[in-house]
């Protein structure tokens, strides 16, 4: 087995602004002691070096990708959006939207994220890799046509895809979001699409405040193609898993999809700052086989991951090195060194029992036709 893992250097020098984790400093906030955003390149940069230091690396097809065309891009944001971006970019950086600082240069940074992703899907519907991850920076799950949010900038997985399809590589696809908060921009692309089934896994209402409720569905032909699954605060391994199993694989078996591209956050981790959840390494090894066994019933194992959100430094190498030691195969590993204490603080019987009775009914409401019940 062949997996790619895309790259670059420079995207891990996409620069933030002044913040303290998600507020700009100022008045009452004092900045932070290494100032800038929680989405900061070094969980990205200790990743590579992780897989760099146990040798996974060496079982990997490592590649960089060039940017983002301008007609690539043009096929989810308007020419006005991406004129001002470059324009800020320019002259120096600035803010477009909610949380999404960027210094000279960012609108070329971002196509290159971009490019990561056009990439990867390119190399596995081609069959250059069976399956690949594009460590892609900044992310792009938040990213609406016309307006950024949340650290990204653009939407990498919709260019991706629709660069895809222009060139006749693709048809149906899914993408499963497991970043702990709500894809949102990725949902309001295809919110009245049927060839792309949107699945959000998030926290629920933890990011953004007022998005990826349950009746969420679509609309117009896209009726029924969106799903989302809030979990409570607290959910653990157990649940990630369960609503895997009972939601997210059988919407894709109903779907029949070409492609499974995962929007790959790492922040629903025990230990990141803008969480409350509790999954760990073995939780993202766990979901990566998952989709791997639907990827393989559906498409002929065709599954791309594109790196999205998690800001513990500790943490976030560990669990990707998991999911790619589960991608490739390789015999390369990392021990989970926080295992055995993450072990002990899942949630407790009670709590668990709660969780998939939520899951239950969820499952119940998704196997009904969208607009019933």
């Amino acid at each position: 087995m062949t997996t790619g893992f895309f790259w670059d250097e420079r995207c891990f020098w996409h620069s933030g602004g002044n913040y303290a984790m998600t507020l700009p400093v100022g008045g009452l906030v004092q900045p932070m002691a290494a100032g800038g955003l929680p989405e900061s390149p070094e969980t990205k940069r200790r990743l590579k070096n992780l897989i760099d230091v146990t040798g996974l690396a060496d079982d990997l097809a490592l590649a960089s990708a060039p940017e983002a065309s301008r007609d690539d891009l043009l096929r989810v944001h308007p020419a006005s959006y991406l004129d001002t971006f470059k324009e800020m970019s320019d002259a120096g950086g600035g803010e477009l939207g909610l949380r999404t600082p960027f210094g000279q240069g960012g609108y070329e940074v971002a196509a290159l994220s971009a490019g990561l992703s056009i990439a990867a899907v390119e190399a596995v519907m081609t069959g250059k890799v069976d399956n690949a991850y594009a460590l892609s920076r900044p992310p792009g799950h938040h990213c609406l046509p016309d307006w950024p949010n949340g650290f990204c900038l653009l939407a990498n997985i919709p260019i991706a895809l629709e660069s895809a399809r222009a060139k006749g590589l693709l048809g149906r696809v899914v993408v499963v979001d497991w970043d702990v908060h709500h894809g949102n921009g990725t949902e309001a692309i295809y919110f009245d699409r049927d060839d792309t089934l949107t699945i959000s896994l998030h926290q629920e209402h933890n990011y953004p405040l007022d998005t990826g409720d349950i009746g969420d569905r679509g609309k117009s032909a896209g009726l029924g193609y969106n799903i989302n699954v809030p979990l409570p605060p607290g959910a653990g391994h157990n649940s990630y898993v369960e609503a895997m199993a009972r939601i997210v694989l059988p919407a894709i078996d109903r779907f029949k999809p070409d492609l499974i591209v995962v929007a790959c956050g790492f922040d629903a981790s025990a230990i990141d700052p803008l969480s409350r959840m509790f999954a760990t390494a073995e939780t993202f090894r766990t979901m990566t086989r998952q989709l791997m066994n639907a990827a393989d019933r559906h498409c002929d194992g065709k599954l791309v991951l594109v790196h999205e959100g998690g800001y513990s430094e500790v943490y976030v190498p560990f669990c990707g090195h998991a999911v790619l030691e589960e991608l490739s195969g390789s015999a390369m590993t990392a021990p989970d060194p926080l295992a055995d204490t993450f072990r002990k603080r899942q949630p407790n019987k009670r709590f668990e029992t709660f969780v998939s009775g939520q899951i239950a009914e969820m499952a119940g409401f998704f196997d009904k036709p969208a607009g019933q019940g």
